[in-house]
């Protein structure tokens, strides 16, 4: 079992992160090669060429590892980390997120708005609740995420989940089980570590406690009818 309490797949497979010496799921860390010029370049696909090294998905880790000499000591040859490394990163992570989620909405697999949302989690057919970290604390807590670890993703703002449904913003969605929600699960794992939040929504983006609240009912630039239940 990990340290966040879900409980291993055997066959997940593990790599050992340069800077705090502990294994964890490969999808879990960042892998990064060194460029041609001696630069160390992220790696968020897994597919560059290339003796690979990881490192978890933790700002405070990425920054020493540049800070620190891991990467140099990794790769066995000097190498050049850019000052804004951790920030690249998270703007990659960003738009993985983004993109997987457009593409679960394409495919019929992801839903926007408070009563879709609902009712996806009602009928037992949505696998990750997908909530705006900036969004009221009191508007996220009307919902129960799915069964399961990790099934909360809190680490987007509401601008950004819009960007994902081609809307203003959005403050509820669902994404329904399907093979792009353990991808989706994946990536936004990462993004949470970079934004120093988790699946609680506790970080990034977190509203204060007098926070207007704000139901999600007018979220979006084409808010769909809400009712009441």
């Amino acid at each position: 079992m990990t340290r966040g309490g879900r409980v291993k797949d055997r066959d997940e497979p593990e790599r050992r992160c340069i800077v705090t010496r502990t294994s964890g799921p490969k999808a879990a860390l960042i892998r990064f090669v060194v460029g041609p010029e001696g630069e160390v370049v992220p790696d968020l696909a897994g597919k560059l060429p290339g003796r690979g090294f990881y490192v978890a998905a933790d700002r405070a880790t990425l920054d020493k590892a540049a800070a620190k000499g891991h990467f140099a000591r990794a790769a066995r040859q000097p190498v050049r980390a850019p000052a804004d490394l951790a920030a690249r990163i998270e703007a990659g992570l960003v738009t993985r997120v983004l993109d997987l989620i457009a593409l679960a909405r394409k495919a019929g697999v992801a839903v926007a708005g408070l009563e879709k949302t609902k009712a996806a989690l009602v009928s037992g057919g949505a696998a990750l609740l997908v909530q705006a970290a900036d969004g009221s604390a009191r508007g996220r807590a009307a919902l129960r995420p799915p069964e399961g670890d990790e099934t909360l993703v809190s680490c987007l703002s509401a601008h950004e989940m819009g960007l994902a449904f081609a809307r203003d913003s959005v403050i509820h969605a669902a994404v329904l089980k399907s093979g792009l929600a353990g991808r989706i699960q994946d990536e936004a794992r990462r993004l949470a570590g970079l934004r120093g939040g988790d699946f609680e929504g506790k970080g990034f983006g977190a509203p204060p406690a007098d926070a207007p609240v704000d139901d999600g009912a007018g979220e979006g630039s084409r808010p769909e009818r809400q009712t009441t239940e």
